[in-house]
């Protein structure tokens, strides 16, 4: 558990669950586990000092790079879908602000997450430390070719859209694996759960989207 260091953070905590109760649990969201990881992970440490009066609000947050931490409500599509056991390995694709990824810290053993920007890299790791969240690694690198050194991972999360599903993130799934991977054009997206069985994979769109590209060798 994350815990809360001081009175001050008594306003944001309001504003967690007001986000817990208005923007997830009254638009479908049900899975306990990932309700409770967003009510404990502080959003506004993940925000420029300048967007902390937003950080709860239901819109994506720019970070730097011309990158975003994207609005809660699909954050949380994302991690209901990939339904996530606490003994599970996760690689996270575009580590951003690490807001997703210290979520996910909660719901799996061992995080695993690529980001392509250095900056952002640092500022995410000094947070997640922060923190004391422990059982994650990060790298610096093309997440569209994964992270083959500790795969295979029961779950793939895919932060940025790709055209089509790189082929080295299915190749990285376990054999009961599901990743969750918006595609499309730069524009316009649908946001995808893939689910490998017997060597066998089957896709289900899950809401419409708009992420920022993925760039690498299998992206943009």
């Amino acid at each position: 558990m994350i815990p809360i260091s001081t009175q001050q953070e008594d306003l944001y905590l309001k504003q967690r669950r007001a986000m817990v109760d208005t923007q997830l649990r009254r638009r479908g969201i049900r899975d306990e586990r990932v309700l409770e990881a967003m009510l404990q992970v502080p959003r506004h440490e993940f925000v420029l000092d300048s967007y902390r009066a937003q950080a709860y609000e239901d819109h994506p947050i720019p970070i730097g790079e011309d990158q975003t931490v994207s609005q809660p409500f699909i954050v949380a599509v994302c991690l209901q879908a990939l339904e996530l056991k606490e003994t599970e390995s996760v690689l996270e694709i575009g580590t951003g602000s690490g807001y997703q990824t210290a979520l996910l810290a909660l719901l799996a053993r061992n995080v695993y997450t690529v980001e392509r920007h250095p900056s952002l890299a640092h500022i995410a790791e000094a947070t997640l430390g922060r923190l004391g969240l422990t059982n994650i690694r990060l790298a610096v690198g093309d997440g569209s070719q994964g992270w083959r050194e500790y795969s295979p991972y029961d779950a793939v999360l895919v932060s940025a859209a790709a055209p089509r599903i790189p082929q080295s993130l299915l190749e990285q799934l376990s054999g009961t694996g599901r990743m969750v991977i918006p595609v499309g054009t730069q524009h316009t997206q649908e946001l995808q759960l893939i689910r490998k069985r017997g060597g066998e994979y089957s896709a289900e769109t899950l809401e419409g989207c708009r992420f920022v590209p993925l760039v690498g060798t299998e992206g943009f």
